[in-house]
Order: structure tokens, then sequence, then C-alpha cells
């Protein structure tokens, strides 16, 4: 294959290798499944295994598996090979319609929430077709979803599903008042990843990398971001060759990777795909996670996917850029003539509805002790949920909610004052990269998800809260005598009940944080001030209304998402204490000898002699050994009292109030003497070191 045409998809069983090898009968009837979710009969089940089997044979493949997502934020498989007994001591390769469509993982070994005991260990993976089958590293991939024994969702493709199945009832309600009759209704995902890539020695050294995934030690570096030279910067070789073999791996899968390229923080980038439709989105996502890491392992690199791996330097987050679309239309385009646009200003009232009224459901969705310590800061969004749309729209929802007359403002022509230089057109509304959701010409941009998380769940919050909004519009508009007048007339009243949460000013002043409080807006710093919100009536209420989550999944993932960041946090405590027992305090101790023996040998020549540089800086040592010391103490009574602490939201909670501000006065104390301990003496690879590497 010498063009990326044709080695595009070649792992993937797509539209045309399913074509080309299934009969006519059978691809119209997986088609129907597809397209209108008919159900799917036996009989195809099994001539599709059979191709599938087929096609992957032909390439190697003696092994399949059902590919999942549990609720731990990964994916998971078990291999099975194709070989079946001939009878004559030999094999043949088989590959049934049932061994395609259903699986049996062990379900009590996966996070459930209280959903299945350990002793019930039952579960079943079924075949997604909506999704395709690729082969992986020899395996021939079969994405499914996950359930248990009783049938409740202990995944996250499930409830996407279910969430895009209710998206698109409703918007195709909406769309066939506007005389558009169409079979389905897509949302549409481009998930935008950031990343940092390190060098496997320094990573190899640094147990905090290898357990935690992010640094629990160490002083800024001499130089960071300030030079803002990195962002768009010229690619270092190693990262060049990584970025082509990683872009060759992703589009033998299928995985529209576009744009690549240095992020703001040294040491950091991106990569950013077509966008494609959402469940789609989820599993190129999950994919392109999981080949970045392996990628990076052949160049002597290593990827981290943590959200804030480094501290004082940017953060990664995961761009989620979301509309809706059929086949010819992108509902969420305003067109040239917006305010005139009623199709398109009825699913914009929807959406800045939906946000408003579910905003701190999306924050929950959000919610990760890696997250934590990311939103907020400098490169990314606030905690507090609002809406950015640009100075058109706000002037025509301005002008809608209040009821008054709307001037167009002219096209602009952007001229840079250069014969050469070729004039264009600006865009209606800019970029910006302070709001947690933005409106960026004919999509929305939820900037919040960090760069390590699985973005069903934000996309499964947007497209079940968009469905409840649309369905109310829908039993409204269906019954009106005049459509047009009541559709106007609802998105008026819409938009002036929910101005509130449009703002389009810098989201990290302080003087926003006053403003969003007197608008009323949640604001949620952390994760154990997120999650109580899964609970609360009106969301659980949401999700039962179209099936998405039955109140028990949603209690579920709930209690999951608790213990997980409980856990974290107390991975990373103990983690911290031997790093700070068995390398930190030895290597402050060693240095603190030969400086002292350095200092007796100079008083031993000639006790005139000055040691005042000696006896600074074993000061500091000194100082900072027994600050460690207070803290090792602090944070192990911290962490044993959290771990007692009640049920999960309390541990939860002792977590966050204690244990991490114990962990926050050990790495101070760590940082300080880092800064004067001689470099052959710490062993720990430093922040200059790991971001800074040679190529």
């Amino acid at each position: 294959m010498n063009t990326v045409p044709e080695m595009f998809g070649c792992m993937v069983f797509n539209e045309t290798v399913m074509r080309q090898r299934l009969p006519k009968q059978t691809y119209r009837a997986l088609k129907q499944t597809i397209d209108e979710g008919k159900e799917l009969d036996i009989s195809v089940a099994n001539v599709v295994a059979n191709a599938m089997k087929d096609w992957a044979c032909e390439k190697g493949v003696t092994h399949f598996t059902h590919w999942f997502q549990p609720l731990n934020g990964i994916t998971s498989e078990k291999h099975d090979s194709f070989i079946n007994p001939n009878g004559e001591g030999g094999v043949i390769m088989e590959f049934s319609g049932k061994e395609l469509i259903k699986g049996e993982p062990d379900a009590s070994s996966f996070p459930s929430g209280g959903l299945r005991a350990t002793c019930e260990a039952r579960g079943y993976t079924a075949w997604d077709p909506t999704s395709y089958a690729f082969i992986k590293d020899n395996v021939l991939c079969i994405p499914t979803a996950f359930c248990s024994y009783t049938g409740e969702a202990l995944d996250k493709k499930t409830p996407l599903l279910r969430s895009m199945s209710a998206v698109s009832q409703q918007a195709c309600r909406i769309l066939r008042l506007f005389g558009h009759d169409v079979p389905q209704v897509m949302s549409t995902v481009g998930a935008e990843q950031e990343y940092f890539l390190i060098d496997k020695e320094d990573y190899a050294k640094r147990m905090d990398l290898m357990l935690t995934g992010r640094t629990l030690f160490g002083c800024p570096p001499a130089k960071g971001q300030e030079l803002d030279e990195h962002y768009f910067g010229t690619l270092r070789t190693r990262v060049s060759a990584y970025m082509k073999d990683l872009d060759h791996e992703l589009w033998q899968l299928g995985v529209l990777a576009k744009t690549e390229h240095n992020e703001v923080a040294p040491a950091q980038h991106e990569l950013a795909p077509i966008y494609t439709t959402t469940n789609g989105a989820v599993d190129s996502n999950l994919l392109t996670m999981e080949l970045m890491k392996k990628v990076a392992e052949r160049h002597g690199l290593v990827c981290l996917l943590h959200e804030k791996p480094f501290a004082g330097v940017n953060g990664s987050g995961k761009h989620n850029n979301w509309s809706l679309s059929t086949p010819t239309m992108n509902l969420l385009d305003p067109g040239k003539t917006p305010m005139e646009n009623l199709q398109f200003l009825i699913f914009l009232a929807a959406v800045i509805k939906a946000v408003d009224e579910y905003q701190d459901l999306l924050r929950a969705s959000v919610a990760s002790a890696g997250n934590d310590h990311r939103l907020g800061a400098n490169e990314a969004p606030p905690a507090i949920i609002s809406i950015f749309v640009g100075d058109e729209l706000s002037a025509i929802i301005d002008a809608l909610a209040d009821d008054v007359a709307y001037t167009c403002p002219e096209r602009v022509s952007m001229d840079l004052g250069v014969a050469v230089l070729p004039k264009f057109t600006k865009d209606n509304t800019d970029r910006n990269r302070t709001s947690p959701f933005a409106f960026t010409g004919n999509k929305f941009e939820f900037r919040m998800p960090g760069s390590n998380m699985n973005i069903a769940d934000a996309n499964i919050v947007l497209n079940t809260a968009v469905a409840k909004e649309l369905k109310e519009f829908a039993d409204t508009l269906e019954t009106a005598e005049d459509f047009s007048a009541a559709a106007m007339d609802l998105v008026k009243a819409t938009l002036k009940a929910h101005k509130d949460i449009i703002f389009n000013g810098n989201g990290y002043s302080e003087e926003w944080e006053q403003e969003a409080e007197r608008r009323g807006l949640f604001n949620l710093k952390s994760t154990v001030d997120a999650l109580p919100v899964l609970l609360s009536e009106k969301n659980v209420a949401l999700f039962e209304l179209f099936g998405v989550l039955s109140p028990v999944e949603m209690h579920a993932r709930y209690e999951v998402a608790l213990e997980s960041y409980a856990k974290v946090v107390n991975i990373e405590a103990l983690t911290m204490l031997q790093m700070a027992n068995q390398q930190l305090m030895p290597a402050i101790a060693a240095y603190s000898s030969d400086v002292a023996a350095a200092a007796g040998s100079k008083m031993a020549v000639c006790d005139s002699l000055s040691i005042k540089a000696e006896t600074k800086l074993l000061r500091i040592l000194s100082e900072s050994a027994d600050a460690m010391s207070d803290a090792i103490d602090e944070l192990s009574e911290a962490r044993a009292a959290a771990e007692a602490a009640g049920d999960a939201l309390m541990v939860a909670r002792a977590y966050h109030d204690t244990v991490i501000p114990a962990m926050e006065a050990l790495r101070a104390a760590a940082d300080t003497a880092e800064s004067v301990c001689g470099e052959d003496y710490w062993p720990l690879p430093n922040y200059s070191k790991m971001l800074w590497y040679v190529d």
C-alpha cells in the first residue's frame, strides 16, 4: 500500500469490506440494523461472523475479542481463538453468530457500584453493529456493550447509545415540523487530545509517574512555558517521527487523525481528529489513547495522559466538539443570516436551555481526582459552567430575549496591508479559551473533559439533556396552529429565561466568579462537590425519562466515581510516603552528611576558614527534613483517618479535605530540599531534564 487512501481503514471491517464480502440480502439487513435500529436476526449474524472471520484470518488473525468499556474508564478485552476440533485430531477455524453477538466476561471483577456481588460473576457483552470491528495486535476486536446478568449497564457505551437514540428521536420530531422527514439525527463529536511525551529512561526513575501518572514531587524548572515558544513550535525530531508513526497506526484503524502540533507546555502536544458520529468518536479516542502509549514505547518515549502530570505548567484536556447532524445538514450551522434561520434558532435555544438546566450534571461528568488539578488553572476553563456564543449570536439572543430590533453587522474583510497577502472574511465569532462551553461556528466545544477521560460521560449528558429540551419543544409545537409564530415565541421565551448561562468574557477573573454567584450558577470546585448532584431528583429523572440510565444505574455510577476518587488519592498518598521515606529523606541525609563533612574538613585545616555557606545550606536541608518528617506523620495519620471516615462520600471528602493538604505540605518541604540538594544526590530526574529532553 503506497498511498494513505489505500492504507486508510485497511484493518477495519467497514462499509467497503461488508459490501464486498456479504451477500446483498445480508448486507441490506445489517444496514437496516445499523441505520434504523432494527433487530438483528441470528441467521444474519452467522453470515456476518463467518465473513468477519475469513477477512481477519486472511490478515493473519487467529483470535477475536469483545472490546468493551467498563466503568473503570479504560477498555477491556478477553481473547478467544477461532479454532475448533475437526474430529480428526486437527482444527478448523470457525466463528459463529452466537460468538459474535454475545460474550460472557466476569462482571463481578469490574467496578459496578454494588450492582454485582463478588459471588455473582456472570455478565454479558453484546455486539454493537454501529461501530466497526477492527484488527489490533493481530486480534479481531468487536466493539460491544457490557451489562450485568440482570441487565443493568456496567459500561459507558450502553448509556451513550441510549442517549444518541433519545436525541435522534426528539430532533427528528422537530425536523418534521420544518418539513424534513429524516430517519435519524446523529450527534457528532471531534475529540482533540492533549498529551505529554517524556524520555522513557526518566520515566523509569520516577515511581510517582509509573504508579500515578503524575509527578508528586518536583520543584519548578528554571525555564517553563513563560516564553511562549513551544506552542506550534518546530517539532523535535523524535516527536515528529512518533507523530508520523502514530498517524500510520491510527489511519489503518480508520481513525480520522487530522491535526498535530506542539501545545503550550514544553513536552506537551495535541492530536485532533475530523468529527464523526459520537459512538465512533468515543471508540476512536479510546483507541487513540491506547496507541499513543504503545507507539511512544517504540520511540524510547512515554506518553502521559494525566490531566496534570507537571505542576506549574499547563495540564492536558480533551476538547469535545459536539454537534447534531443529518446526512445533509448540520443543525447547528447558523448560515449567513442566523436571525432568519428559525430551525437553527430552535436547536440553539434547546442547547442553551439544556446546558443551563443541567450545568451541574455537565460539571459532574468531568469530575475526577486528576481533573481537579487542571480545572480553573490558566490552561483550562473554570469549574463554573457558562456558554460563549460570540458577539453576533449574543446580539441576536439579546434582541430576541428583549424583543427589540436586531441589526445584522456587516461582514468584515481582513486586509493585512500587504498586497501579496490574500484578503479574507473574518469569522462571526472569536474562540474564547476560558469558556467551558463555546460556540465555534457550527458546533459547541466542551473544553472541560480531562485528557485521560472517556468522553462518553460528557456526551451522555449532552445528548440526554438536549433530547429533553427538544421533546418539550416538540410537545408544544406539534399542536400549534401557527407553527412559525409559536416557534419564534418559544425561542424568545427560552432565551430570555436562560440568558444567565451566556458569558463572553474572561472566565478566569475573580469578577466572573462573583458575577456567576449573583446569576445563581453552580461553582462546584472539586470532585467531591460535584458528584452528589448525580443523585439529585432532577438529574435522576432526566436519565430515567429516556431510559438512558435507571435510578439504580445512576447510583452505581455515583458510588464508582466516589470510590475511584478515594482510591486514586490513596494511591498517590501511599506513593508519596514510600518515595519520601525510601528515596528523598535518605538523599537529604546523605547530602547533609557530605556537606557537614566538608565543613569539618575546612575547620580541621584552619579554624578561621568560613563555613557560612555550608552552615546556611545545612540549615535549609535540616529544616526541610524536619518539615518532611512532620508532613510524613501528618499524611500517614490523615490517610488512615480518611479510610475509616464512613460511607463513600465521607471517605472521598476526607481525602479531599485532609489528605490532599497533607500531601501538598509534604511536597512543599521536599521541593525546597530539591532546590538546594546536589543533583547527583537527588534520586529523581528533575523537571528541566524531563521537559526539555534532547532529541
